[in-house]
């Protein structure tokens, strides 16, 4: 493939956007003008897993197109091998220079893990134990806990602001890409990944977007009381986060707040796409949109992410190639975030990652190949969880219409979700299903041993609290960080 035919790439990663809050997915209410245009211009997949419930573990599992058992990344503190080569390495070594924009969540000394540039940092601190952002107003509004219900509605959030710092450098560089492409009448393949905060909580959108949606909210579509919650590890994480009683107020609140920054991230993903166009490099650009994760919205009682109902665990993927791949396609395989991190490896020619069990999406999105329908996630943590440091060990398979969920030391739920697509009832104590939940089991196990995590996680704990106490005494500066400051929150109810 020479450098004419190779394509750029330009992959947008937003962060907790529950698919089924996108237009295209199937939403009557939210306004994303600009993914559903981006949708029909490819194929949207419906049934995408994240490899694990949380951003930091999920992220690096995209990255490095391994399960977080592989790579070690199992909670938003554990920092990744720099040693493990990344999607970005790979498109290095195919001989682009691959830049990121925005978000990217590692924590640790490497803040590029093979990204040539870097133009704009996180908003949190480099290093465990750094100095984490004055959220003024909405301090504590952005983790699982009730404050972020409570303190819910119009207002703007600062990660709101990260995110316009982020499209403005990336329409930026692409406007820089034009002006390059026009004075030498040619250019390079680029590779551009941009990392968006939102729609992450805190619930809270500037007032002109949540006017959009503040009359027609609805409330939750399978919304349970806490008693009627027969699942001992769900009800404990209600309880630990507050989630109990959550008045319908807070619920249309923080609803409403959350549907008007998926339109807001649009629109931004509108300028982005607008600004590639202008500049005349749309038609050999490979793009790719998906998120680290959802959020349950409500649904079944829940908020934030960490569990494996569908709307936690199931991420959007729009593809677009113009050329390559047909438009207005609608694909039902069920597919993993590793395979996103191999079939871009594969459109741009680049190495397969070697240790990666990714399958790349291009024979199938072509008719060919055999493909099996099977994605795994999981879930290991020390830190948001409602049990014990050494008791959280949570494993999830979805294979063909089967949703298998292990809890160790809990009992599994075992959902049909052809029959039963809102996970209201457990199959798992059920005699008839007693065959595909002994197989299932295995797959889970097969390669996951709850136990030898257990102990790996309890070194990288006592190495962590190290790691914590040097950066709290050192000090040592950020490589790159973006300028968090309070005053960007404000909260107008």
């Amino acid at each position: 493939m020479t450098d004419t035919q190779r394509p750029n790439l330009l992959y947008i990663h937003t962060d907790q956007h529950n698919p089924y809050v996108t237009g295209c997915y199937g939403d009557p209410l939210v306004q994303t003008p600009n993914l559903d245009k981006l949708a029909q211009s490819g194929v949207m997949f419906t049934n995408t897993y994240c490899n694990s419930p949380i951003c930091v573990p999920s992220r690096m599992s995209m990255l490095t197109g391994q399960h977080p058992y592989q790579n070690e990344v199992w909670t938003n503190e554990h920092v990744l091998d720099s040693g493990i080569p990344t999607l970005a390495h790979s498109m290095g070594a195919a001989g682009y220079h691959p830049v990121l924009i925005g978000r990217m969540h590692s924590i640790g000394p490497d803040q590029l893990h093979g990204y040539s540039e870097r133009l704009i940092g996180d908003h949190s601190p480099n290093y465990i134990g750094g100095a984490n952002p004055d959220r003024g107003v909405l301090n504590g509004t952005a983790g699982p806990d009730r404050i972020s219900l409570k303190n819910s509605g119009a207002g703007q959030s600062g990660y709101q602001v990260h995110d316009e710092y982020v499209t403005a450098a990336t329409v930026n560089y692409l406007n820089q890409l034009g002006a390059q492409k026009r004075w030498q009448n040619s250019l390079e393949p680029f590779s551009l990944t941009v990392g968006f905060m939102l729609p992450h909580p805190p619930y809270v959108a500037r007032q002109a977007d949540y006017a959009l949606y503040r009359e027609q909210m609805t409330l939750p579509r399978k919304n349970r009381a806490l008693d009627e919650e027969n699942h001992p590890f769900i009800r404990q994480w209600r309880e630990h986060t507050g989630a109990t009683d959550v008045s319908e107020d807070e619920i249309l609140r923080a609803r409403t707040a959350y549907w008007g920054l998926v339109t807001r991230f649009d629109a931004m993903i509108g300028e982005i796409i607008d600004a590639l166009h202008a500049n005349g490099l749309a038609d050999n650009t490979l793009i790719v949109y998906t998120s680290d994760h959802g959020d349950m919205v409500g649904e079944h009682g829940l908020w934030w992410k960490h569990v494996f109902y569908e709307e936690s665990v199931k991420v959007p993927l729009i593809i677009s190639w113009p050329g390559q791949i047909a438009g207005n396609q609608r694909s039902e395989r069920v597919v993993s975030a590793l395979d996103v991190n191999a079939t871009i490896l594969d459109a741009l020619g680049a190495p397969k990652l070697p240790n990666s069990p990714g399958r790349s999406l291009l024979d199938l999105l072509h008719g060919n190949g055999d493909w099996e329908d099977i994605a795994f996630s999981e879930y290991c943590s020390d830190q948001f969880a409602p049990v014990p440091a050494d008791e959280c060990f949570l494993r999830m398979i979805r294979k063909d219409e089967w949703k298998l969920v292990y809890y160790h030391g809990y009992e599994p739920q075992l959902f049909n979700l052809k029959d039963d697509p809102d996970e209201l009832t457990n199959r798992a104590s059920d005699p008839a299903c007693k065959s595909i939940l002994d197989a299932l089991t295995e797959r889970v196990l097969a390669e996951w041993n709850p136990d030898a995590i257990r102990s790996k996680m309890a070194r990288k704990r006592a190495d962590t609290d190290i790691l914590r106490q040097w950066a709290q005494q050192t000090q040592p500066p950020d490589s790159i960080r973006w300028d968090y400051r309070p005053e960007m929150n404000r909260l107008e109810n």
